[in-house]
């Protein structure tokens, strides 16, 4: 027995131990990090082009990057690789950042995830910016994490909303969680602070007509050998008529559509009021609609003047992609539907009674515009 019960103790002293060396690591893992901080500075933007076109979400990102610069009393660099595009760094100059960087390389001229990762996460190395915004598109959402891997550090998608913390000075990092049921709010233990930020969540930088700072130029050291794929066609897919990322005006329909007479009477409003047509997931699953309808965390975020949901209840995963509309009217003939908690107009009934009202109303009226 004496022996059992001295090995007994003999376990629970290790276990103690190894708590307190977790906890002796885990002082040293802040003292660090509080260290290292001071070796971070500045807020860069990754910039987002293809052949020279800008992405919107770039300029929107520099909007809140000039945001938490300003809070962190840092630099906003922007950052963009590319080739022959010296024309589009300069007109970036105008929109509040301080200094640009641009990466120009003849095996840049095209998106290549080797390429872009490498270059991208040697300078982040070299220079140590505190914080990095990538836009939540498919090449940001690619391109992000591979960088975030090659040089240690975490990264969160899809934020929705980003603070300085006023006493440690740290990104606040806010993003829907559990399919948009709650909003969680992540703060990196590591630099650099990464994050990406879908398109149409934050205002735009104004263009400012005197730029503020200067363009670096680096000539990377890359190789076709670092680049393991390469681009043999570019087929450019069907346009299917909608835009949902630039619409001012958005009638979607759900479940309450019932089927293809549905989607031509929310048409028929659309088409009255300079709108274009968005739809719910139901919608695309039972085949109403194309995938580029849809509204909603895993399909379209939008941001428009006004949005009319039609026939939607209003699951979490929808309202995560049109809660930041300006002006939200909602038609359902479920009182308790969700989608009423959100809109500033409620209309309960049946959407083929109300729409065609509303048509004949609008009729009256010689202009609609926002």
């Amino acid at each position: 027995m004496a022996g059992k019960v001295q090995t007994k103790k003999t376990q629970s002293k290790s276990v103690k131990e190894k708590a307190a060396s977790k906890a002796a690591q885990a002082k040293k893992v802040q003292a660090k990090n509080a260290q290292n901080k001071k070796d971070y500075n500045d807020v860069w933007v990754i910039a987002e082009q293809i052949e020279g076109v800008v992405n919107e979400v770039t300029v929107e990102l520099l909007g809140e990057g000039r945001k938490l610069a300003d809070k962190l009393k840092k630099k906003l660099i922007v950052v963009i690789a590319g080739s022959e595009i010296s024309d589009v760094v300069e007109r970036l100059m105008h929109y509040g950042v301080d200094s640009a960087i641009y990466i120009d390389h003849p095996l840049l001229k095209e998106y290549t995830t080797d390429g872009y990762a490498k270059v991208f996460s040697e300078l982040i190395l070299e220079r140590k910016p505190e914080i990095i915004l990538v836009g939540g598109t498919s090449i940001g959402k690619d391109l992000g994490p591979r960088i975030a891997a090659k040089i240690d550090t975490g990264i969160t998608a899809d934020c929705t909303k980003l603070e300085i913390n006023g006493r440690n000075k740290k990104l606040m990092q806010t993003k829907p969680a559990f399919g948009g049921r709650y909003m969680a709010t992540i703060v990196s233990n590591k630099y650099p602070q990464m994050v990406t930020i879908r398109p149409r969540l934050m205002d735009r930088a104004e263009y400012e007509k005197k730029k503020r700072g200067e363009i670096e130029t680096i000539k990377p050291k890359l190789f076709k050998k670092d680049i393991r794929t390469n681009l043999k066609e570019k087929i450019e897919r069907e346009n299917k008529g909608v835009n949902l990322i630039e619409a001012k005006v958005i009638v979607s329909g759900g479940r309450g559509m019932k089927g293809q007479e549905g989607v031509e009477l929310i048409q028929q409003l659309a088409d009255k009021i300079g709108g274009v047509i968005g739809c719910s997931r139901a919608a695309v699953d039972l085949g109403w609609l194309d995938y580029a309808h849809q509204v909603g965390q895993t399909g379209t975020i939008v941001k428009p003047e006004l949005y009319i949901a039609c026939g939607i209840s209003g699951s979490s995963q929808h309202i995560a992609g049109m809660s930041q509309a300006r002006h939200v009217i909602a038609i359902n003939k479920d009182r308790y539907a969700p989608i009423f908690s959100l809109c500033d107009y409620g209309i309960i009934g049946d959407m083929f009674e109300v729409i065609p009202a509303m048509i004949e109303c609008i009729d009256k009226y010689k202009k609609f515009e926002f």
